[in-house]
């Protein structure tokens, strides 16, 4: 027989649904509110999207550990200060310390991270992803609001943001872990 751990454990913290939506010359990225540990709902509005960024030209989103993403925006930020202008270059520097540094390789987070011009998913594994389609999402209602996005993308006149709203309804619809309380940010 198996240990069972405590839904009361902090490793067990479902929190999120992230998307982006890339349409038009328009980038969009939304996030619920909605923070969990186990069972219970401890926070319905909390801000998992947000810009970073010396003009904050960038826009991020966070699934997991709160404390673990923030570390991750002070280090993203740290890079995009070595290589001011180069997203992509300041993410891949941050996925290769995230999965090579000790400390770092602890951290239970994702992260979207977009501009005007790069859409990317990060992870601890070292995975630095950009979608082919425009879309991307994370977190526990991720495959949700990816697959509502992308058949509204392709089914439909709507703008990138109302895409991000409707998708994220859907999503906050099934997923346990994902509540109406939509945060968004556009470029």
């Amino acid at each position: 027989m198996t240990d069972q751990p405590s839904p009361y454990d902090a490793t067990r913290w479902h929190a999120t649904t992230i998307l982006s939506v890339r349409k038009d010359g328009q980038v969009v990225v939304g996030g619920d509110g909605q923070v969990s540990m186990g069972q219970t709902v401890l926070k319905n509005n909390a801000k998992k999207v947000r810009r970073i960024g010396k003009n904050n030209e960038i826009i991020t989103g966070f699934a997991g550990s709160t404390a673990d993403a923030f570390t991750l925006f002070e280090r993203l930020e740290a890079k995009l200060e070595t290589y001011p202008g180069q997203l992509t270059r300041a993410c891949v520097e941050l996925a290769k310390d995230w999965r090579t540094d000790k400390y770092l390789r602890k951290l239970e987070a994702m992260m979207i991270v977009c501009d005007k011009d790069v859409s990317l998913i990060l992870s601890g594994t070292g995975d630095v992803v950009e979608p082919e389609d425009g879309v991307i999402a994370i977190g526990s209602g991720g495959n949700y609001a990816i697959s509502a996005a992308r058949a509204l993308v392709s089914h439909s006149d709507l703008s990138a943001e109302d895409i991000v709203k409707n998708a994220m309804k859907i999503a906050g619809d099934i997923c346990v872990y994902t509540n109406h309380n939509l945060v968004m940010e556009k470029i």
